[in-house]
């Protein structure tokens, strides 16, 4: 694909998203057929068209998807096979292709543009601004997007006081959980005498269910570079690291080739654009230890220790790597650096609450329609998220709660639906903003379960260095599966509580110290189910076995057949039209029937 034509407005464009979630449905397979069908049909366009494998374009649910510019035409779910109907109706004669569009489920309506979808209508994308529009393998494509261009401002017109200040006046927060003032991490380290000087960059996302800075450092890497690039110039860093998790293949390809593409064009290495400022980056795989989002037990896997962390008793801008001071911030973080350098702090901040300035990206899954990436202005409510974006709760179900913050967030009810969703917001109600996880549950939610679950890979995550993490969890982990196996008891209340609270003062590390949250915030908004596995000996959701019963209700059953259908234990009898019954001596509560039901009909006792 030659630069020029990637650069003329006028030329058609077919994005391809070549994301992991579209990869894994064949993205590639679309890339390729219309690379080929392209190739073969000679000149038979009247208007020159190529194609570009993008990054993510969020919509995980809808994909693959194909983005045609100028046209502005976005198709769903394609495969390999519509290619052939894309090029003959679409790129020879200007129609589209109806039943690749997205058809809204309630309205019926089909969209031709991706902006008129209620998927995309109130995102604003910032972190996310360049992903599914460009090539991460090609540093034109960045370029042509202001690229690099808040980083030639920053060393010919720029301080690096100044740079700092602008930060600082942005109200940045961290974007990796602890929501830290970024211009104030970066003073405090430009402030120390001591040098070498070191930027970081957490790529270690180790939450279930979190994507936000994969799916960043796969479809723009640039963006991360170019901010690291104006960091270590603020702070006066010479070297600098991004470290990776290892499971994360595509992204550190598309790291490595940005980091030498950049080298060649002149924005890594020596004398950075001829200012005299030098700077280079390395990349550090990390092993898939979750503790390792702890920035000390980051910093100790890049020296090639083992991942433990350390008290903070002195920051890691005092003595960070090797003992040098270091400043560590998330992919997002460093992701919005060239945003507000070219927009400015004031323009930037004009996005967001009071205390929580910018967007936001959120890995929105589980029980909704639209599962994937999104990017709001801080302040967005629950509702806005869940229901406006995400499309509400599928199969007629109930929306129960919402977990944020990953396994260390805590579970927010639904009658908390309209809350802002903000740094301060999200703590104030027992939960974390965390790197940004989202995950959705209805009321086939079982929220005791949902507490164990989460300690449950917590106790395997903690590197067992401190006596109330390493014992604290494990003894709540085995409170909990009591509770699920029905054979709590009154007082487990209480102690969980006490743990839980121990556990936050006297950790050594964030994950210490955060771990009780899924505990407490189900404790504090679902006690009721709690008391009914111990008192009643009842999972209210139907999902702990040795609890749950399900029986079909004469009065709403339809025979429809669908429970029938889908027992894989075949313990459900009735014909056609008629009422049908679950026999309880051959189900094994797998909850197959009560999840395809259609009409309610199947109940728990």
């Amino acid at each position: 694909m030659d630069q020029r034509a990637m650069l003329e407005p006028n030329i058609r464009t077919v994005l391809v998203c070549c994301g992991t979630g579209c990869l894994a449905n064949g993205s590639m397979d679309v890339f390729r057929a219309l690379q080929k069908q392209l190739e073969t049909e000679g000149g038979e366009f009247q208007v020159r068209t190529y194609t570009k494998a993008t990054g993510c374009n969020g919509w995980c649910e809808k994909g693959p998807l194909v983005k045609i510019v100028p046209d502005d035409i976005t198709y769903c779910n394609v495969k390999a096979s519509d290619v052939p109907a894309i090029v003959d109706k679409t790129l020879k004669k200007g129609e589209v292709v109806k039943k690749l569009l997205y058809r809204d489920p309630k309205t019926k309506k089909y969209f031709k543009s991706h902006r008129e979808i209620s998927f995309y209508t109130k995102q604003l994308k910032v972190a996310l601004r360049n992903i599914g529009e460009i090539d991460p393998a090609n540093i034109q494509d960045y370029i042509a997007r202001d690229g690099y261009q808040a980083l030639a401002k920053v060393l010919k017109s720029m301080s690096p006081e100044q740079v700092i200040d602008e930060v600082q006046r942005s109200g940045l927060r961290g974007r990796g959980g602890a929501g830290f003032p970024t211009g104030l991490k970066w003073k405090a380290c430009a402030s120390q005498a001591a040098e070498p000087r070191y930027v970081v960059c957490n790529g270690d996302e180790g939450d279930p269910g979190a994507f936000m800075d994969r799916s960043i450092m796969e479809g723009d890497p640039h963006s991360v570079i170019e901010g690291m690039i104006i960091g270590a110039y603020a702070v006066g860093a010479a070297a600098g690291f991004i470290y990776v998790r290892d499971e994360y293949d595509l992204a550190v390809v598309n790291l490595g080739r940005a980091i030498e593409d950049a080298r060649r064009s002149g924005y890594l290495g020596d004398n950075i654009l001829g200012s005299g400022f030098s700077f280079d980056i390395e990349i550090v795989r990390g092993g898939g230890a979750f503790v390792c989002g702890e920035e000390t037990a980051l910093l100790a896997s890049i020296e090639g220790n083992v991942g433990e962390p350390r008290d903070k008793y002195v920051y890691p801008t005092e003595k960070g790597l090797w003992g040098q001071p270091t400043v560590i911030n998330n992919v997002e973080s460093w992701a919005n650096v060239p945003v507000i350098i070219n927009r400015g702090a004031d323009e930037w901040a004009r996005v967001g609450t009071a205390t929580s300035k910018g967007t936001k990206v959120f890995s929105l899954v589980g029980k909704v329609y639209n599962t994937g990436l999104v990017e709001v202005p801080m302040g967005t409510t629950l509702r806005e998220i869940i229901f406006d974006i995400g499309g509400g709760i599928p199969n007629g179900r109930q929306f129960k709660a919402v977990q944020t913050g990953g396994p260390s967030g805590g579970c927010i009810p639904a009658s908390l639906i309209d809350l802002p969703v903000d740094f301060d917001s999200l703590t104030s109600v027992g939960s974390m903003m965390g790197s940004g996880g989202m995950i959705v549950m209805d009321d086939r939610t079982c929220m005791v379960e949902v507490a164990r679950y989460y300690l449950n890979f917590l106790a395997g995550e903690s590197c067992g260095k401190c006596v109330p993490c390493r014992e604290g969890i494990r003894r709540m982990l085995e409170i909990l599966t009591r509770i699920c196996n029905a054979q709590g008891h009154p007082e487990d209340l209480e102690i969980l509580s006490s743990l839980g609270e121990t556990l936050q003062v006297a950790s050594l590390c964030g994950l210490g110290k955060t771990a009780p949250n899924p505990v407490l915030s189900t404790l504090r908004y679902f006690r009721d189910e709690y008391v009914a596995h111990i008192v009643e000996k009842r999972c209210p959701a139907g999902v702990c076995r040795s609890m749950t019963e399900f029986y079909i209700d004469a009065s709403l059953c339809t025979g429809c057949g669908l429970c029938k259908k889908n027992c894989p234990a075949d313990a459900i009898s009735g014909e056609i039209k008629e009422v049908h019954v679950i026999d309880q001596d051959r189900c094994i509560k797998c909850g197959e029937c009560i999840n395809n039901c259609k009409f309610q009909a199947v109940k728990v006792r």
